[in-house]
């Protein structure tokens, strides 16, 4: 393992230095008893060969009897704590995981798919918990056991231990022949469930227009697909780990077959006691187990390490969106709710073409202003510039004066009420989405939010009406529904911005018309941007702002951009031709 990794393992295991020492403490003292018992039973044979005695066998019984006790209650206590540091670093990654996710801007989520993430917060994670309990302790054994056991060896019989440990070094040669390739299989192991993962979360999410669309027979072809690539992983790496393990083991065997045919010779010169060939077998045996057990270690340890690397990469991501050092404070409550671009230009990483080029606008304070253009013109990503969902160079976005990126995030973001365009809504209660912002809010305001929204009147002729559960992403409710559901969220936080990026598009022109009036009369000292394609909504703002191509087009009220040629008159046109094919 890399210097690098090994570090990153010391970080993990840092905060349970003391747990890990008593484990290894204890393995420490279950291989100096391990060697001391063999050297009881050699005494106790020669002993016995000399004066036989039933008592002195009694007599060595029951130390061998009570030092095995007291090894067994030890190593117990040992795994109890390696294994149990293991489980503690496995809850402290999912929790940095989890916790370093939410700091990272959306975009990031675009680039890393869910079902990838999540295969590393859980099947990369469990590698690390077994490289750092059952690795750990297995590592640490092998080394006490040959660090304690060889130089007992030695002092009985130089000649036979040399023979004894003669194969060891093809141990380690075999050992490193075959790293290289574990890791690189076990790294595509990682990569084909990640991709596996990937596709049944999809799926899942997606179950719906699977069926609407006759896909189940596509998309279980391609689910075999993925499944063949991680079959072929897995037996590959199977393969390599069926060759080695056996031949370790195997190798190991060796030694103990050395002794056998080498101690009797031995013992007839008068070289070797029979205590000290029994010891010697004993030692031997000793060895074998931890030396097999190198094959199992091997594949903890490659797991680890590739799982290390992508855990890793996860948290060591900088958010592309974070406060500045000298970021200002702003608490809410100071905020008016002017909006101010100025020459506001952003480029999604990978394109050319900017998807806002030179914006320049001013947002009065609790002016209500509707934002119009073609699918593509910039308006969703004028709204997600807002909030700095996408981190727009400073001396671009203002708000009452103040640079947005200067701004500590939090506060400006509760500043800003925003609804996105996909109207997300949690496996939970329509009480419990409303209030997500405040999740102690009272039900009075619950429901008044609801009422302003104009979906009270639906939710109370549900059967649990407000403790209705709403089913994953919202699927038990309509797509109107779920939007003012969704705007019933935002309301309730009562921010002086009110941002809709076409939140009302699956709403009717006639409900949609009569929400916004009611937000306009219910506070009049909220500014609210609703970008929009339903025209009659937008013609009631008090200014509107026409968008196309990345830019601001044309810039006034409905009365005054439609009395002039335009892009405006021909939305608005086209938005009454529409009207009349409908009716």
């Amino acid at each position: 393992m890399a210097r690098s990794q090994f570090q990153k393992l010391a970080t993990y295991l840092s905060p349970h230095w003391s747990t890990v020492a008593l484990g290894v403490g204890a393995l420490l003292m279950v291989n100096l008893l391990g060697v001391w018992i063999p050297l009881l039973i050699r005494d106790g044979i020669d002993e016995l060969q000399v004066t036989f005695s039933y008592q002195r066998v009694i007599y060595y019984a029951a130390i061998v009897l009570v030092l095995a006790s007291i090894m067994w209650v030890i190593r117990m206590v040992s795994r109890i704590s390696l294994f149990g540091v293991g489980r503690q670093v496995e809850f402290d990654l999912k929790q940095r995981i989890f916790e370093h996710l939410l700091q990272m801007e959306p975009a990031y989520f675009s680039r890393n798919t869910p079902g990838e993430l999540i295969s590393r917060a859980t099947s990369d994670v469990d590698n690390i918990r077994r490289l750092v309990g059952f690795a750990i302790l297995s590592l640490a054994n092998t080394l006490f056991a040959y660090a304690l056991t060889v130089p007992v060896m030695i002092s009985i019989n130089l000649r036979l231990t040399f023979l004894a440990l003669m194969v060891y070094p093809l141990m380690l040669i075999l050992v490193q022949m075959f790293s290289d390739r574990l890791r690189r299989q076990q790294l595509k192991v990682q990569e084909r469930l990640a991709d596996l993962s990937d596709l049944v979360q999809e799926d899942m999410s997606g179950i719906a227009l699977i069926k609407i669309y006759g896909q189940e027979v596509n998309e279980a072809r391609a689910f075999d697909q993925l499944n063949q690539h991680l079959l072929r992983a897995n037996l590959a790496l199977a393969s390599t780990r069926s060759t080695l393990f056996p031949l370790l083991g195997g190798l190991a065997s060796i030694s103990l077959l050395v002794v056998l045919a080498t101690g009797a010779g031995a013992i007839a010169a008068g070289y070797l006691t029979i205590g000290d060939f029994v010891a010697l077998l004993i030692y031997v045996e000793r060895l074998v187990f931890p030396t097999a057990l190198l094959g199992f270690t091997i594949t903890a340890y490659q797991r680890g390490e590739v799982s290390i690397d992508r855990v890793q990469a996860i948290l060591e991501a900088e958010p592309a969106i974070e406060d500045d050092p000298t970021a200002l404070a702003l608490p809410r409550e100071q905020v008016k709710g002017t909006i101010t671009a100025r020459h506001l230009t952003y480029t999604y990483p990978g394109h050319r073409v900017p998807a806002l080029a030179g914006v320049t606008f001013t947002i009065q304070a609790g002016e209500r202003v509707a934002i119009v253009g073609p699918i593509g013109s910039g308006k969703s990503t004028l709204a997600n510039a807002l909030p700095r969902l996408l981190e727009v160079e400073p001396g671009q976005l203002w708000l009452d004066g103040l640079d947005i990126t200067q701004i500590k995030l939090h506060d400006l973001r509760q500043a800003i009420a925003y609804v996105p365009q996909d109207s997300f809504l949690f496996s939970t209660t329509i009480n419990n989405n409303i209030r997500y912002g405040l999740p102690q809010l009272e039900p009075v305001n619950v429901h008044h939010a609801a009422h302003q929204a104009q979906i009270d009147s639906e939710i109370e002729n549900f059967p649990q009406q407000y403790e209705t559960l709403v089913g994953e992403r919202g699927i038990t409710l309509s797509g109107g529904q779920r939007q003012r559901t969704a705007l019933a969220r935002a309301l309730v936080i009562d921010a002086p911005i009110l941002v809709l990026d076409d939140a009302l598009s699956s709403v009717d022109n006639r409900t949609a018309t009569a929400i916004l009036d009611a937000l306009s009369a219910g506070t009049q000292q909220k500014t609210v941007v609703f970008i929009s394609h339903q025209m009659s909504a937008a013609a009631t703002a008090d200014r509107i702002l026409v968008m196309d191509q990345g830019q601001i087009v044309q810039i006034g009220t409905h009365a005054e951009l439609v009395a002039i040629p335009g892009l405006y008159r021909q939305l608005w046109d086209q938005h009454h031709l529409e009207a009349v094919l409908e009716s």
